[in-house]
Parts: structure tokens; C-alpha cells; sequence
């Protein structure tokens, strides 16, 4: 019976460890927040969506960036261009605005706010260059994002611990007490 003894104390040991330990290190919180993470990125990380990203990325977002580089470039040049309209038009370059405003409207907008589109293409080429990556990450790591995605929900995951933990501490525990018994 002894041997039987030394056999249940590590058993039980191990089942108390696998009990505490998940509390310990903060599981069910952190496994939630886990949760929480795959449920917010599954819409995200489905193959369709990834790929309109990715489209989004190559045929819309990259090829603005030498666009907003040379708008940037060009924005001093907006003065000279309403003073040059005014001296072949022989009007001031203040009534430029509003001729333009009549035959070209949105022309006439864009070179009126110019300059304060100016800093927000000026963060073109930084935000596509910070952006590149996680689109790369994005597609790189879909087979991954599925793989994990597939598992058990982790607010399940303290609960694999603990319950081994709790049927080897009643195993042992038992063994134990019938051990005590016999002896």
C-alpha cells in the first residue's frame, strides 16, 4: 500500500497544479480577451475580405501615393496658376475663384481648399508605406487566422485544465483515502 501512496501524492500534486495554475496565471480573462480578439478580426480575416484589401491596397490606395507626392509638389504652383489665369483673362486674381466657381466648379474647389488637402497628401505615401505590411500580414497569415479560428471557443480553455485537475485530485484523493483505510 505504500507504493500505491507514493504513487498518489504526485497525482494529486499534479491535479491541484492544474487547478490553480490557470487561475494563477490570469486565464479565463486573458483566454476571454483571446475570444474577444478572433470574433472581432473573423469578418475581417474571411478570404473575400482579405482579398478586397489586398485589391483595395494595389488598385486604389498605392497608386495614389505619386498622386499626393506630386499634389504636395504642385501646391505652390496654385498661385501661380490663378495669377497666370488673371493676366491672360486681364482680370485681377482675386475674381479668378469666382470665374472658375461658374464653368468649372469642382476644379474650382479643389484649387481653392488645395492647400488644406496639402497635409493630408502629405501623409499619403507614410500611411500607405505603414499600412503595406499589415495588408502582407493580412494575406500572409490567413491559413493561420483559420487554423486557430477552428478551435474550441477559449473561454473554454481553463475548463481543460481544470477538470483533468479535478479528476486527478479526486482520483488520487480516493486512492489515498482508501490507502489510509487499508492501513
Amino acid at each position: 500500500m505504500k507504493h500505491s501512496r507514493m504513487f498518489h501524492w504526485p497525482v494529486l500534486v499534479i491535479g491541484v497544479l492544474l487547478i490553480v495554475l490557470p487561475f494563477a496565471v490570469s486565464m479565463p480573462s486573458r483566454a476571454s480577451a483571446g475570444q474577444k480578439l478572433l470574433s472581432a478580426f473573423h469578418p475581417i480575416m474571411q478570404p473575400a475580405a482579405v482579398q478586397k484589401t489586398v485589391n483595395y491596397d494595389v488598385q486604389t490606395f498605392t497608386p495614389l501615393g505619386p498622386f499626393a507626392t506630386g499634389a504636395v509638389a504642385a501646391a505652390p504652383e496654385v498661385p501661380v496658376l490663378i495669377a497666370t489665369l488673371a493676366a491672360a483673362l486681364h482680370i485681377p486674381a482675386a475674381q479668378v475663384p469666382a470665374l472658375l466657381s461658374h464653368q468649372t466648379p469642382y476644379l474650382s474647389g479643389i484649387l481653392t481648399h488645395f492647400a488644406q488637402v496639402v497635409p493630408i497628401f502629405k501623409n499619403v505615401p507614410p500611411g500607405l508605406a505603414w499600412y503595406k505590411p499589415i495588408v502582407n500580414t493580412m494575406q500572409a497569415q490567413q491559413k493561420n487566422y483559420a487554423a486557430v479560428d477552428a478551435l474550441p471557443n477559449f473561454n473554454l480553455l481553463t475548463w481543460f485544465f481544470v477538470i483533468p485537475g479535478i479528476l486527478l485530485v479526486l482520483f488520487a484523493g480516493f486512492g489515498l483515502l482508501l490507502g489510509r483505510r487499508h492501513a
